[in-house]
């Protein structure tokens, strides 16, 4: 298999240059990652590594993977670095490794339609067995700091009169509804979470993420984005298999990397923080604008018409709480975050080519 390129230097050093203050709580630290190897995590570690070597840090990394030679191929920015060791285990029951924790992120969730769909009771017991065996080990390695990723999802259906979802909303999934399992998972792992920081020395902090866009993710499942890039990248058309009504937004993997570090070191204690941008676009004008930024511009076409009696679903949350607690807010927008995945997937074609 041919390694993966490493994610684009200019992105790296975007999240230097916004993170500059947040590093020096981890010099000396040895964290430890769950989900370390997907899209997220991969944004995680080549910051991580970047960092470490401009600002002297002398940080270790441990990511837990169940197979570490993939896991390396993948993260070529990351894999071979002194500082970065793969542990191989399942997040529901891997060993403790022998060198304690500073800090802690617990990401490791298949966030997979096809999984939640076909297996609900495996996604669940991931989801919890995981987040209960990940703060076990947290509480014994004697962390300082754990963020757990949860998502947006933990707010069940977003009302369509609401335009932004905000922390303190209080609706939620449907416990009934098996499609929901992934959802009820990640609110049962906030609440494991917190009730281990509890008992536990540790600080908790809670990063609810919604959509994002940028290099390394997956072009072939169903992030519809992901989907729309493919198919312009194939010189379309791209196809909506819906409507192309409901309404989401996209924050840069970027700019995803500078909140996830930012939380892991200055997010209060027990307080959860939305995560994505506020810049709402409904699918079909996504795919529009795909479109206009591909090499070759191509059509659209979505499966049926849009019922106009009916509101558009949402998924975009209000991240005002991140951006006056934090600092936090989106930099790159989104025709350029296009631009840029569409260059990185380009040269990843053209590099893996005999």
């Amino acid at each position: 298999m041919t390694p993966a390129p490493a994610l684009p230097r200019e992105d790296i050093d975007h999240v230097l240059r916004h993170t500059e203050t947040v590093w020096p709580d981890l010099r000396g630290a040895r964290v430890f990652i769950t989900g370390g190897t997907g899209f997220f995590g991969r944004w995680l570690l080549e910051s991580f590594v970047a960092a470490n070597r401009a600002f002297a840090l002398g940080a270790e990394v441990t990511v837990l993977t169940r197979d570490p030679d993939a896991a390396a191929r993948r993260m070529p920015g990351a894999s071979g670095e002194p500082s970065v060791r793969l542990l191989r285990g399942d997040v529901r029951d891997f060993a403790f490794p022998d060198r304690p924790a500073t800090h802690v992120i617990h990401g490791a969730t298949a966030a997979s339609a096809a999984l939640n769909e076909q297996q609900p009771g495996e996604m669940l017991d991931t989801i919890v067995g995981g987040t209960r065996h990940t703060m076990n080990f947290a509480s014994r390695t004697g962390a300082r700091r754990v963020l757990l990723v949860s998502s947006g999802a933990v707010y069940g259906v977003q009302p369509p009169t609401l335009a932004h979802v905000d922390e303190a909303f209080a609706g939620g999934p449907d416990p009934l509804d098996p499609r929901q399992t992934y959802a009820e998972g990640k609110r049962v792992a906030e609440l494991i979470g917190t009730l281990a920081a509890r008992e536990a020395p540790f600080e908790l902090s809670v990063a609810r993420c919604f959509a994002f866009v940028g290099p390394g993710l997956p072009l072939d499942v169903h992030f519809a984005i992901g989907n729309f890039i493919r198919d312009a990248l194939c010189r379309g058309p791209i196809r909506l298999t819906g409507d192309g009504a409901p309404v989401r937004s996209y924050l840069y993997a970027a700019d995803l990397a500078i909140w996830l570090w930012t939380l892991l070191v200055r997010g209060p204690a027990g307080r959860a923080y939305n995560v994505g941008s506020e810049r709402a676009i409904a699918l079909h004008d996504l795919a529009l604008l795909i479109a206009d930024l591909a090499p070759v511009r191509c059509d659209v076409l979505r499966a049926r018409e849009p019922d106009l009696s009916q509101p558009a679903p949402r998924y975009v949350p209000c991240t005002r709480r991140a951006e006056r607690e934090l600092g936090l807010t989106e930099r790159i927008h989104l025709p350029d975050a296009i631009a840029r995945t569409m260059r990185w997937h380009l040269s990843s074609h053209v590099s893996s080519e005999p």
